[in-house]
């Protein structure tokens, strides 16, 4: 079946999925997450494919959550409010009651597609090309690697509504940009440029415009010509090392580089040392 809210592109191992709503500015709702996570699960399992490249129609990225559905959700949300009385309680302590009530499984289709990313074992870029608000700068906190164009603006948007980012930037942001830019970030709302993130530590590179997709497609194209299995094991390493101390993190890696020693990369790269010649690296 044809994918209706995003179109994809095999070019030499790079998938590029384009995030493509234009009468929404590519908002992200329940379809186009369920295209985007379809589309992974079977890029992961293709060896043909390689790196990911995510981006979204001109002139945005993501402009945030589809907010179709939003009205019904408050009015019900109202109406089991009521039945069930006024809470008194500080926002930290009624957190607590709702924990205690908590459905295991998200109902809301962006946080899916942000863990979809992070879990990749593959390489990702996103190709930040326009607006990144809300749940589209969490679409691009999942990638690896962040490119901005110059007028990429990237929002913390959900306290503009009152909500809270759900979508794992409060967990991904301190990590990138510290705590106090963070909070900033998110309890403000307020807009940051490319040339802003860039300088904050929130992408890798900020290009002009004209130049972003031939910058990103280059640096995808360099990942996807390399060891693959060394780029999703390095991936692997550092979300483990994440929660570890630095003897663990050692010994993780111990592990993973004897097993790297059987993979047929590493050996064709011997060889091609030996050989005085560029390896061919096979992805396996």
């Amino acid at each position: 079946m044809a994918n209706e809210f995003i179109k994809t592109e095999l070019i030499d191992g790079v998938l590029k999925i384009t995030m493509h709503d234009p009468a929404t500015r590519n908002a992200l709702g329940p379809e186009m997450a369920r295209e985007i996570i379809d589309t992974l699960d079977n890029f992961e399992q293709d060896n043909s494919c390689r790196v990911l490249l995510l981006t979204g129609t001109d002139p945005s990225f993501c402009s945030g959550a589809n907010v179709k559905g939003f009205r019904q959700r408050i009015e019900d949300r109202e109406q089991k409010t009521a039945t069930e009385g006024e809470q008194e309680d500080l926002p930290w302590g009624k957190m607590e009651k709702v924990l205690s009530k908590r459905e295991l499984q998200s109902p809301y289709a962006a946080p899916k597609v942000v863990l979809r990313l992070h879990e990749l074992q593959k390489p990702s870029i996103a190709a930040v090309n326009g607006h990144a608000m809300g749940v589209g700068m969490g679409l691009s906190l999942g990638c690896d690697i962040r490119i901005a164009g110059k007028k990429a603006q990237f929002s913390e948007a959900f306290v503009l509504r009152g909500l809270i980012p759900a979508d794992g930037s409060c967990w991904q942001l301190p990590r990138l940009i510290g705590l106090s830019n963070t909070l900033m970030l998110q309890y403000t709302g307020d807009r940051l440029s490319g040339e802003e993130a860039y300088r904050m530590g929130l992408v890798s590179q900020v290009v002009e415009d004209d130049v972003l997709m031939s910058e990103a497609m280059g640096l995808a194209s360099k990942l996807a010509s390399g060891p693959t299995q060394s780029h999703a094991m390095i991936k692997y390493l550092v979300h483990k090392s994440m929660d570890m101390d630095l003897g663990e993190s050692m010994d993780l890696a111990h592990v993973a580089q004897e097993h790297m020693r059987t993979t047929q990369d590493h050996k064709e790269a011997v060889q091609a040392f030996i050989d005085k010649r560029s390896p061919n690296f096979i992805g396996k």
